[in-house]
């Protein structure tokens, strides 16, 4: 029997995390849950070199995606503007995914797994506390709290599997990725929770919102982004030269997600 190839086991994968979690009824009132495609594809190309079966990987894989899936929606409750009722059935969507994720943990017997995805919940919460509470003091203290937000549990499940040579790339790939979905939120439509953050570290006049800032003011935001995305896109070049076993799907994936970034400077250059 041939054993179904990378980009099977993702497609497969992703079909079965969709079944779970696009319940017909929930979709009725709340927006579509989010599957990130570029963790999956993390997650089997991981674990794609480890020995274990493809059931597996599969029941490992669908219950990682299944808790960030919970984490991301109970997240949009708090930054979604929503009557009573679509703000309660997002709770228990996100409950009811948390659900998915400890039955699938349960079956899979793995103890270590449930301990150290335990720990990235836990990270990731008291980040997520830290950030919208807007108790970080500085850049630098923001951006790693961002990371952490955007990394901890795939971080854990790496160390689970004793694969930690993926961290840095894992980390500096996910803030990267979030630094880009911000960027663009600011640029398109003046609106980011990262960049009022840095916005209010920076400049002096916390009132003003991104709106009403200064052509100069939005580029040195942009020029402070630009620098952390830079620096993180250094690190996954390096992951991909030195990172064993890239499959040629996962590394067209980061070249794609690479390719997105537009410095400031060099746009600014170019339209000038």
């Amino acid at each position: 029997m041939n054993l179904p190839d990378i980009r099977q086991k993702f497609t497969d994968i992703k079909e079965q995390v969709e079944q779970k979690v696009f319940h017909p009824y929930l979709l009725k009132y709340i927006e579509k849950p989010v599957i990130d495609e570029d963790r999956l594809l993390i997650l089997v190309s991981i674990m794609d070199r480890l020995e274990m079966s493809y059931n597996e990987l599969k029941n490992y894989s669908m219950t990682t995606m299944l808790i960030q899936i919970a984490l991301d929606t109970h997240e949009h409750i708090s930054n979604a503007n929503v009557d009573e009722k679509n703000r309660q059935l997002t709770v228990l969507a996100g409950d009811y995914y948390s659900g998915l994720y400890y039955k699938l943990l349960a079956e899979s017997e793995n103890i270590l797994m449930i301990k150290e995805l335990s720990k990235g919940v836990k990270e990731v919460n008291e980040h997520k506390v830290s950030f919208y509470q807007k108790e970080l003091v500085g850049i630098d203290n923001l951006m790693t709290s961002i990371k952490n937000i955007e990394s901890s549990l795939l971080v854990k499940f790496s160390e689970c599997f004793k694969v930690e040579l993926w961290n840095e790339f894992i980390v500096n790939l996910f803030f990267f990725k979030r630094l880009l979905s911000e960027k663009k939120l600011f640029m398109e439509a003046g609106n980011s929770h990262v960049f009022e953050y840095i916005k209010d570290i920076t400049l002096p006049n916390k009132h003003l919102t991104l709106k009403q800032l200064s052509d100069k003011q939005k580029r040195d935001l942009l020029v402070i982004c630009d620098r952390y995305l830079d620096s993180s896109k250094q690190y996954i070049l390096k992951g991909i030269s030195q990172l064993p076993y890239l499959n040629d799907m996962l590394e067209a994936r980061i070249t794609s997600i690479i390719n997105e970034h537009q410095p400031i400077a060099k746009t600014l250059v170019e339209e000038g």
